[in-house]
């Protein structure tokens, strides 16, 4: 069985593709296959993150150009990649028929993969809903910063009341300390479980670190770069806390379900 998880987030400039990129990586290093697919049509920079050079993309696969298989980069024995695709404005506002398409070309797929993570745009937007609505797991990564709470929020309730999403994985990124994590996720769910019928799970913390700023420029994600450094021990601590985030049930399309292709 392959699980789903969408990376999202309320806003950009929080670090969601690199966590997602890390955590991708740290699934993979725990014997996983994983499928990294990123959902940032037009916009896509997980590639980049990663230093590979894709010879194609999701939009080969929507040309009828390439198989979706095709479209796969390698970028380690247990880790592969689907480019969202780079500076193709077409992309950019793809309607529910060619995401359709896409969900169902990588759900036929499920005998190669036992994770999929979906790098999702930032925001509310609708590839975002579409993708998170369609996953078992949506992931919410936030900052302890006002404006990123209120985003966060924002993305939770539009994803809530839109299609239904009602579990979600927080992460709090660049965070001073563990607690002071921990304390802003509490503020955070408090609130929103106030005004909102979801349920929010905690998921864990990344530090602030120059490493990692560091290892964006290299373009070396630091799980690799740095395996033994605290950074490094957050996100393998992050994949494992996977395992124990409560997943979406709700009616609707989904990935890796029977009636959307995918092959018994």
């Amino acid at each position: 069985m392959t699980h789903s998880i969408a990376v999202t987030s309320g806003k950009g400039g929080v670090g969601k593709t690199n966590t997602a990129v890390n955590l991708a990586i740290s699934l993979g290093q725990t014997g996983k296959k994983v499928l990294l697919f990123d959902a940032d049509f037009g916009l896509a920079n997980v590639h980049v993150l990663l230093g590979t050079k894709p010879t194609k993309s999701v939009a080969d696969f929507l040309d009828k150009k390439c198989s979706m298989e095709e479209s796969i980069t390698c970028f380690s024995d247990s880790m592969k990649i689907i480019s969202g695709g780079s500076g193709l404005t077409e992309l950019l506002n793809l309607d529910n028929r060619r995401r359709h398409q896409i969900l169902t070309g990588i759900s036929n797929l499920h005998q190669n993969f036992d994770y999929l993570i979906v790098d999702c745009p930032a925001g509310a937007a609708d590839s975002t809903l579409f993708f998170a609505s369609a996953s078992d797991l949506a992931v919410v990564v936030l900052i302890e910063e006002p404006t990123s709470f209120l985003d966060a929020y924002a993305l939770i309730k539009a994803a809530n009341l839109e299609t239904g999403v009602k579990n979600f994985a927080v992460v709090v990124n660049m965070a001073e300390s563990k607690k002071g994590a921990k304390i802003s996720f509490e503020k955070f769910r408090d609130i929103a479980m106030r005004f909102l019928d979801v349920n929010l799970h905690y998921a864990g913390m990344i530090p602030l670190s120059n490493a990692i700023r560091r290892s964006i420029v290299k373009r070396a994600p630091i799980v690799n770069d740095q395996p033994s450094s605290p950074e490094t021990k957050a996100f393998l601590a992050l994949a494992k806390e996977m395992a124990n985030a409560p997943v979406n049930t709700h009616d609707g399309i989904r990935f890796f379900k029977r009636d959307v292709g995918a092959k018994s």
